[in-house]
């Protein structure tokens, strides 16, 4: 998609322009090109095919309070991990690195919840908007969103965004009849439950099922120019699956951005959530992403995204303006996966590259 943008209010001046010297995904070197990366010009977006998103982690204060949210929600746990030592403190880029994690299932998604024991990081600032440019949330697809709400009032730590479920209207043709709500955990990730009526998201979301809560649609994220953003996940393979515009009393309230005017723009992947951008044409482009994030600051999401050939990936990522630390031998870490690479999108969205 390309369209020019008018002139937007920022916040605090400048957008934040990623650059080697002020990378974030982690607070050790600044980052260098991998010694896998094709040669300059011959980038082959063929060789990438499509993505998979495989999971969604979030990192978090304390890992039994958000298990007991998470699991309040019908996710189911899967696995438990300790991790620590030099090839954990690598990928960290944090001397010393020590992490819980508990990896969930919730229909076919995964998502990871991960408690970094030493060193902490940083809690996200209570007065974040959805424009704020660290904001990310993943949306659960409910199968009856009024008695879903009732669920989501009596689980432990949550803060509504919406003070009830919105119905986006029928006048917008893409999105008219979906129903959503955002919510806080209790370290102020941003959460959506969101309802699809018939002719609306995945098929999947309309069979026959019995469970309240039954999967995880996509991951929203700010970006502060779709134009710029397209193009980047677009070289990782992702396919455009939507576009919406998003304006009125009811994104007002659904989003808590007063006078929010949204271009919505929704990716998906060969499997697994999709990402959808979430565009403040008004009221604009909010704070940026601090340049100095780091994996164990409460507002660090990654996406975890199986590619077929990361050299490729990864050169695709400094192409479209984003930036990627050196590959990484993760076996230990990644059962089934041997590269990998933490990258940020143009507007510092972290992302992981696997490569089996």
């Amino acid at each position: 998609m390309s369209r020019a943008h008018p002139a937007r209010s920022r916040r605090h001046g400048l957008s934040w322009i990623l650059a080697a010297a002020s990378w974030a995904c982690s607070s050790g070197a600044p980052p260098s090109r991998s010694a896998l990366a094709a040669p300059a010009g011959q980038l082959s977006s063929a060789r990438l095919g499509v993505p998979a998103v495989r999971t969604l982690a979030l990192t978090v204060s304390h890992l039994d309070r958000s298990l007991a949210l998470f699991q309040a929600l019908d996710f189911r746990v899967q696995s438990e991990r300790y991790a620590r030592g030099s090839a954990f403190s690598a990928w960290s880029g944090m001397a010393g690195a020590e992490m819980r994690a508990v990896r969930l299932a919730l229909g076919a998604e995964e998502i990871e919840l991960r408690e970094f024991v030493a060193p902490p990081g940083r809690g996200i600032p209570p007065d974040t908007q959805s424009n704020d440019q660290i904001f990310q949330h993943m949306a659960i697809v409910v199968r009856d969103m009024d008695q879903a709400f009732v669920r989501l009032r009596s689980a432990p730590g949550v803060e509504l965004v919406s003070a009830a479920p919105e119905t986006i209207p029928f006048s917008n043709p893409a999105a008219g009849g979906i129903r959503a709500l955002y919510f806080k955990d209790p370290d102020h990730h941003n959460l959506e439950l969101i309802w699809f009526p018939e002719g609306k998201g995945r098929r999947r979301w309309h069979a026959q099922q019995t469970g309240l809560f039954l999967g995880i649609d996509h991951s929203a994220i700010a970006v502060s120019d779709s134009a710029r953003s397209v193009p980047f996940y677009e070289s990782l393979g992702f396919v455009a699956a939507g576009h919406s515009l998003n304006e009125g009393a009811e994104q007002a309230r659904l989003s808590g951005v007063p006078d929010a005017r949204v271009q919505i723009t929704g990716f998906s992947a060969e499997s697994g959530p999709g990402v959808e951008f979430l565009d403040y044409l008004a009221p604009g482009v909010g704070r940026s992403a601090p340049s100095n994030t780091s994996v164990n600051d409460l507002w660090h999401w990654e996406i975890y995204v199986e590619v077929a050939d990361l050299a490729s990936a990864m050169d695709a990522v400094t192409t479209h303006g984003g930036a990627s630390r050196s590959a990484l031998d993760v076996s230990a870490l990644e059962p089934g996966y041997r590269l990998s690479s933490l990258v940020r999108d143009p507007d510092g969205h972290c992302l992981q590259l696997l490569q089996r």
